[in-house]
Order: structure tokens, then C-alpha cells, then sequence
């Protein structure tokens, strides 16, 4: 897809606009309305970044430490609070991981017809 892709920029270099190739285009207004699981408007750089993500350090090691104290009926109230709110975070990043990995996908089967 990038090859079909062309910057128009000013004169300070500053991207001010797109050039997409007919196709590309099409492509791109098929998925809005064809498939609502692709992300549209990331590169392929940031859809990469993404595939690849992960909690951070810190929410991380509180996660493994919550969920171990979780297994010994530890827990205080607040801390299961907690617990339940990294958790909810773990699955949305998960989803957002699939998307981008299923949108790389879809892109890369793109270019192979191209």
C-alpha cells in the first residue's frame, strides 16, 4: 500500500496532503464500510507498534502482584477495584492487538494483489 501512496507537501517540507492511487482508495473506502474491524488511519509503522504492545512495567508487576494475593484471598476491597480495572485493561489492549494484527493482514494480502 505505501507504494501507492504519495506526500504533497509546502515549501518548509511540512506533509500537507495524500495522493492515493484509484485502488488503494477504493480499498480504503470499502474497508470503512465493509469491515468495522480493520483501523483505518494508522501507518503501517503504527499498526506494527501496536500489534506489538503491552502494559507497562509498572501496571505489569502490580498486575502479577494483585493477581497472586487474588489466588491467597489477599485482597482488600480497593485492591480488587483495581484488579478488575487492569484486567479490563489487558482485554481492551488485547482486542486492539488483534485488530491491528488482523488489519496488517488484511493489508499485506492487498499488496500481494497489487
Amino acid at each position: 500500500m505505501s507504494e501507492s501512496v504519495q506526500y504533497i507537501t509546502n515549501e518548509q517540507g511540512e506533509r500537507v496532503g495524500v495522493l492515493l492511487d484509484l485502488r488503494t482508495y477504493q480499498e480504503l473506502i470499502n474497508l470503512s464500510t465493509v469491515d468495522a474491524e480493520i483501523l483505518t488511519g494508522l501507518s503501517l509503522d503504527e499498526l506494527q507498534a501496536l500489534a506489538e504492545s503491552t502494559l507497562s512495567l509498572k501496571a505489569q508487576v502490580q498486575l502479577d502482584d494483585l493477581l497472586v494475593r487474588n489466588a491467597e484471598n489477599q485482597l482488600s476491597a480497593d485492591e480488587t477495584a483495581t484488579l478488575d480495572r487492569l484486567l479490563a485493561q489487558v482485554d481492551q489492549l488485547n482486542i486492539l492487538k488483534t485488530r491491528a494484527k488482523y488489519t496488517l493482514k488484511h493489508f499485506d494480502k492487498t499488496s500481494e494483489v497489487a
